[in-house]
């Protein structure tokens, strides 16, 4: 860490910091508002008192960046996120997730005055054959191991029967648009802030509690944090290693083609024959 005098330790930092991840399962597993509220307000507090006459107007703040964290959690908690196709729920994840995302970048550019928050599309650098083994790979995974979960555990029916051609495509657009803004708000906002203060391993593990949390109430339920959680972690690590936006979103729009294409075989027997389930 630089600016050591002005900075917390990390060990002081990751108290503050796991609190306020910690209001995700409260908001989107327990489903419970007042307690993910409660560690919201502990969290920042407690990173505030920790701070108190350590920070200048130049270094970061672990209370700003936990207050936008925590901005983006509260808009999404507004909404229920249980999987649904018409015109008013695709309104409502619009504005919701929408916010979460503009919000916070909003606040920290030109209220905060900060560029804790960004979007690196491309990094400055080709992809290399690992790059595109990893494509290869997440689509032969997905193909290999969605279906099994999906349809054996019963977890498909979280999502609303797609059997017309207009809900089929909205069920597309929609599980697109959901994957873009896991990236955006999971990697590029809660990702990139708590890395300002703590250790690159420790702010991944923190925000794929966010990103499994929300996964599950979006529907990713029974056994489906086995699946999430890697997922989540492996998003921050390639993150990390590639610095490109565009890289982690197609691997992310990648896996869910395939959850697409499970969701539409499971509520349409023999309409997708390319699954082994």
């Amino acid at each position: 860490m630089t600016e050591a005098g002005h900075r917390l330790t990390t060990g002081a930092a990751i108290a503050p910091a796991l609190i306020v991840c910690a209001a995700a399962p409260a908001f989107f597993v327990l489903q419970v508002p007042w307690i993910g509220w409660a560690l919201i307000a502990l969290g920042v507090g407690a990173a505030w008192w920790l701070e108190r006459g350590r920070v200048t107007a130049s270094a970061p703040s672990l209370t700003r960046d936990l207050s936008l964290i925590a901005l983006g959690m509260l808009i999404v908690s507004a909404i229920p996120l249980a999987a649904e196709l018409d015109d008013l729920a695709m309104l409502r994840f619009t504005l919701a997730l929408g916010g979460a995302v503009a919000v916070p970048y909003l606040v920290s550019r030109f209220l905060y005055k900060d560029r804790g928050i960004s979007f690196p599309w491309r990094a400055h650098r080709r992809w290399g054959r690992l790059q595109w083994g990893w494509l290869v790979a997440v689509l032969v995974l997905g193909w290999l191991i969605l279906p099994f979960y999906f349809i054996t555990s019963g977890v498909y029916q979280n999502w609303p029967v797609v059997d017309t051609p207009e809900l089929i495509a909205r069920l597309f657009v929609g599980v697109g648009a959901v994957g873009i803004w896991d990236e955006l708000f999971f990697i590029c906002t809660v990702f990139a802030l708590l890395r300002r203060h703590l250790p690159d391993g420790v702010a991944n593990a923190l925000q794929a509690i966010v990103f499994v949390s929300f996964l599950w109430e979006l529907g990713y339920r029974a056994w489906g944090p086995v699946l999430t959680i890697p997922f989540a972690l492996l998003q921050g690590f390639i993150f990390l290693r590639t610095h490109s936006l565009a890289y982690v979103v197609t691997v992310h729009l990648l896996f869910d083609a395939v959850v697409f294409g499970v969701l539409v075989h499971a509520h349409n027997p023999g309409l997708l024959p390319i699954f082994l389930v």
